[in-house]
């Protein structure tokens, strides 16, 4: 037993030393990537600065523009899981949905995102980072011949590592990999995501200089008889967060419906609207880091207005034209501008201090990803990093809980989970059929909690193999006692994984 225990122990910490090397390397690329799209976007802006002294230069900007996104749709024609975010293909390779050859997936995907998102269309770099975090993460683990466990955990790692290095957020990092993407607070997961994100934005830190991309302040507390103002602005962000969540589901029906344009060319739509949003508007492109930074000097409701109709139309034409490029970014942008719209309204009415429209800029940034997202924790954790404070979390939680509800009320569903829904096909999958484990942990009040492991529908060729239960290993046998909070492990036929995934999940519902 102390053997085996001895060999555990090092195994782990072999994983550990393998989620760092993730961290590092995730770090270095997506500090690149980071570095490259800002480098790529301050040059276009530059030229459509040029072209207002020179209109002949905006004919030479606009070929270039449709050069990039063309170039950008051809790699994504190559691999079409290299489109999009990429946060839904991450959520199913570790479902065991899907499979996908890292290299492939990487270079498209690093390139096509500098071109896409570079240009200026609205989309963010934090999904693409994830998804590059995640190859890294594959790459990774078949250099060192981890087993199918272990690659899973530094796949996650990497994922995490990446929008760490992408956010200047380990904490957020490595919570949005657990609660969003892998759903398991499993300790090896949780334990690793978080080194290698640590490590990544370590990386980004001090190699590349990069700080958080929201260093925004604020020093006033939110009054605690003015929190009526948070449950009415959390409603109103759960409300247009199902009208996007709807919005960007939906509009990609009607690029199927333009016969004249292949799939892979529908870039050439969103290129042509920013030609002159680039020209008018070039402050109000790209993902919107620093729209978010300058919207507390904008006092003028009509004109927030404006520029959020701007933003969301747009979003959501870049997203569903299949460029690579992700929505992380532009929903915390669209939800600094409903705070802003909501908090100078306010003022408007004199109900609100001047100086709280900022707090509100900063709430609604996390109860608008809240709801959108359906991640609370992470919306919390994620903001609170970005901006470098920790003194608003109550107020913070208020506004992503209140969203939460509202779009829960209203029907709405995780914006990554129904986006990967829409695309695992039966194709995608190329099984082996080899051995295979898959970790559950135990909800409180679900259908496995408080029975004995005989008396479950465990789906077809499934073990299980060990129970977790605190710090105790538990080897059980049919008469064995199920708790919430358990951890099970779970051995599995690789042929099954994605169907024992969705069983088990049914499973962990809460009882009638």
């Amino acid at each position: 037993m102390e053997s085996e225990d001895r060999q555990t122990r090092k195994s782990n910490l072999r994983l550990l030393f393998e989620s760092l090397v993730v961290g590092l390397v995730a770090g270095i690329v997506v500090g690149s990537f980071r570095w490259l799209i800002g480098q790529t976007l301050a040059m276009w802006q530059k030229g459509y600065q040029a072209a207002h002294a020179n209109p002949l230069l905006l004919w030479l900007l606009a070929g270039g523009v449709l050069a990039s996104v063309i170039v950008a749709g051809f790699l994504v024609k190559q691999q079409p899981h290299a489109g999009g975010s990429g946060i839904p293909e991450v959520e199913l390779q570790l479902q065991g949905k899907l499979q996908l050859a890292w290299w492939p997936i990487f270079w498209r995907k690093f390139v096509g995102g500098v071109l896409s998102i570079g240009s200026g269309l609205f989309l963010g770099r934090e999904g693409p980072s994830i998804q590059l975090g995640s190859t890294v993460g594959q790459g990774v683990a078949q250099g060192f011949k981890a087993s199918k466990s272990d690659s899973r955990v530094l796949l996650a790692t990497g994922a995490a590592s990446g929008l760490s290095a992408a956010f200047g957020a380990p904490l957020g990092g490595a919570m949005f990999i657990v609660e969003e993407v892998f759903h398991n607070f499993s300790p090896r997961v949780w334990l690793n995501a978080l080194a290698g994100a640590i490590m990544a934005n370590f990386v980004v830190s001090n190699i590349f200089g990069q700080t958080p991309v929201l260093a925004i302040d604020y020093k006033h507390s939110f009054p605690i008889l003015q929190y009526w103002q948070l449950l009415l602005l959390g409603a109103f962000l759960g409300l247009i967060g199902r009208f996007y969540q709807w919005g960007l589901l939906n509009f990609s029906h009607v690029y199927q419906k333009i016969p004249v344009l292949p799939r892979w060319l529908h870039g050439i739509i969103p290129a042509l609207i920013l030609v002159p949003v680039m020209y008018y508007l070039p402050g109000y492109v790209g993902g919107g880091n620093n729209l978010i930074l300058s919207l507390n000097q904008i006092h003028a409701v009509n004109i927030l207005v404006l520029i959020f109709l701007l933003r969301i139309s747009f979003s959501i034409v870049s997203y569903d034209s299949g460029l690579p490029g992700g929505i992380f970014l532009p929903i915390l942008t669209m939800g600094a501008l409903l705070g802003a719209v909501y908090g100078q309204f306010m003022v408007d009415l004199g109900l609100l201090d001047q100086k709280l429209v900022v707090n509100l800029i900063i709430f609604s940034m996390a109860g608008l990803f809240s709801a959108i997202v359906r991640s609370p924790f992470t919306a919390i954790m994620l903001i609170a990093e970005m901006v470098g404070s920790l003194l608003h979390l109550m107020p913070l939680a208020v506004v992503s809980v209140a969203a939460y509800v509202v779009n829960e009320l209203l029907g709405g569903v995780p914006i990554y989970e129904s986006l990967a829904g829409r695309m695992q096909t039966k194709e995608d999958n190329d099984y082996v059929g080899e051995a295979d484990q898959l970790t559950i942990s135990i909800y409180e009040g679900s259908q496995l909690a408080d029975h004995q492991v005989k008396d479950i529908a465990w789906p077809d060729r499934t073990l299980v193999r060990v129970i977790h239960r605190g710090q105790k290993d538990i080897i059980p046998n049919g008469n064995t006692k199920l708790l919430a909070g358990d951890l099970l492990v779970l051995e599995i036929d690789e042929n099954q994984r994605g169907l024992v995934y969705d069983k088990m999940a049914r499973l962990q519902e809460a009882k009638e």
